[in-house]
């Protein structure tokens, strides 16, 4: 009886094995299906523009609002996470991505792609990405680093694989086929939903205790509208008001933008940083094709930057986790944007397809750093348990500058005739965001280090100084998060 029930709770525990290694296995093909799919928008820049007679500033506007919808709808995928579960959040954002991709093969003006291609398909996207991460939280306890790390590289992978496999396929159908056999390939994300079944905890989740902490209130107003009565609207419009608050503190916290000075510099500088992140991703492959490149090799620059990505990245997350970079790693991310930013002079140089294959692995190296520091450095700078809040507004925040900084430089060189102002405006948004960042935290530090100097005390001294905010394991009985917001740049 006692050998029964332990195979019972050993089977009622998955974490860390048996079909856990499926789930992240599909965690790998969602990342390369969701985030890696923005990366062959370019190859169909060229046609797009010539069958809708569009702008470059109208034809960006497509690319951009999908990315910004991917990245930006983390509070509602969370909700949505809450209420339902990953299962369906997942197979719900593969429907959508389909959806919206079939919809737009039968487009018959630009303006009809964004809401199809660019909200839709986003936000489809965003759905399945986002809860796919999170539902590796719930099957990896011990190993929950390792399996990041690999989901990770199902990005790369998409970067490298879309591409081509765009580039073929318009060369052999056009680009309405191809983009409904995209919504085909999308729809694989519910089969990856499929595999992510509810994971049977043995102890009490904050999913099962908020539900139980939800039925005293559903059994009170139950209770009350037996007997006839109803509570009075006064109250009811102030328990709505409190509702609506919390659940902005929750989701969008704006007490720790004020009050927390690091997280402050760093939002505003990766949301100014993200008006020119994107730019090379758009117009790279247009403006290689202008330039006389052969448009199968111009795809293929965007898939030697994934390539590369593929091996870099992991080397990056290993190599900031050294306690030699402990409190330092700001000035990592910093000096990696930097070179972002640097690198796009390569361009503006010459645009011989030898020079462009040089800038995308400067760029691959670069792009390496910055998303394998994005999120670590956030972690450093807010405590942890507010960590989920804290994205919430920071990745709302830099999906608008994603949004509009594309439109924007098309219409510069809509206005100028010269793709050369994409690589400029691209530098000057992120030269001047490194620099911002990366000065901005050496003077806070040196702040925090003359107040220490003089002990003068302070009220809560954690809250202004940059750090390193430790952070307890957790063990294989407590479980994880339930709303986790994660993107990946």
């Amino acid at each position: 009886m006692s050998q029964g029930g332990a195979a019972a709770r050993e089977a009622a525990k998955p974490q860390d094995r048996g079909w856990a290694w499926m789930v992240l296995l599909a965690a790998v093909l969602l990342q390369g299906l969701t985030l890696g799919f923005p990366s062959c928008i370019g190859v169909f820049f060229t046609d797009l523009q010539h069958d809708f007679q569009a702008s470059n500033s109208e034809t960006s506007w497509f690319p951009s609002i999908m990315v910004a919808v991917l990245h930006g709808g983390g509070p509602l995928c969370s909700i949505l996470v809450k209420r339902f579960g990953c299962r369906f959040a997942v197979m719900l954002g593969g429907l959508l991505s389909g959806v919206g991709m079939v919809s737009s093969s039968f487009c018959q003006s630009i303006s009809q792609l964004y809401l199809t291609a660019g909200l839709i398909t986003g936000l489809g996207s965003c759905f399945s990405f986002q809860a796919g991460v999170t539902v590796l939280g719930y099957y990896f306890v011990r190993w929950r680093t390792l399996a990041n790390a690999m989901a990770s590289t199902g990005v790369s992978l998409g970067f490298t694989l879309w591409p081509l496999l765009s580039q073929y396929l318009l060369d052999e159908m056009g680009w309405r086929n191809t983009f409904l056999i995209f919504g085909g390939i999308l729809l694989n994300c519910c089969v990856c939903g499929a595999i992510m079944r509810p994971v049977q905890l043995t102890s009490e989740s904050p999913l099962q205790s908020s539900k139980s902490a939800e039925e005293p209130g559903r059994r009170s107003e139950g209770a009350q509208l037996s007997n006839g009565t109803s509570p009075h609207p006064e109250l009811q419009q102030q328990t709505r008001r409190t509702a609506c608050f919390q659940m902005l503190q929750k989701y969008l916290a704006f007490d720790i933008f004020c009050q927390n000075k690091g997280y402050q510099i760093y939002t505003i500088g990766v949301t100014w940083m993200m008006m020119g992140f994107a730019l090379p991703h758009i117009y790279l492959v247009p403006y290689a094709i202008q330039n006389g490149v052969e448009e199968r090799r111009a795809a293929l620059l965007i898939s030697v930057i994934g390539l590369i990505n593929i091996f870099i990245r992991p080397f990056t997350g290993l190599l900031s986790g050294h306690r030699v970079f402990t409190g330092r790693r700001i000035y990592l991310f910093s000096l990696a944007v930097l070179l972002c930013g640097l690198s796009n002079f390569i361009c503006v140089i010459s645009a011989e397809f030898s020079v462009l294959i040089i800038y995308c692995v400067i760029l691959s190296i670069a792009m390496s750093g910055i998303g394998a520091l994005t999120f670590q450095v956030l972690m450093d700078v807010v405590e942890m348990d507010r960590f989920s809040s804290a994205l919430g507004l920071f990745t709302i925040l830099e999906s608008t500058t994603l949004l509009i900084g594309p439109p924007l430089t098309g219409l510069l060189v809509d206005i100028t005739s010269d793709f050369h102002y994409v690589f400029y405006n691209s530098s000057f948004f992120l030269i001047s965001a490194a620099l911002f960042m990366g000065l901005s935290f050496c003077a806070l530090e040196k702040k925090n280090k003359s107040k220490e100097a003089s002990k003068v005390p302070l009220d809560n001294h954690s809250r202004y100084q940059y750090n390193e905010m430790p952070t307890e394991p957790q063990s294989e009985t407590q479980s994880p998060p339930v709303v986790v917001y994660i993107t990946s740049v």
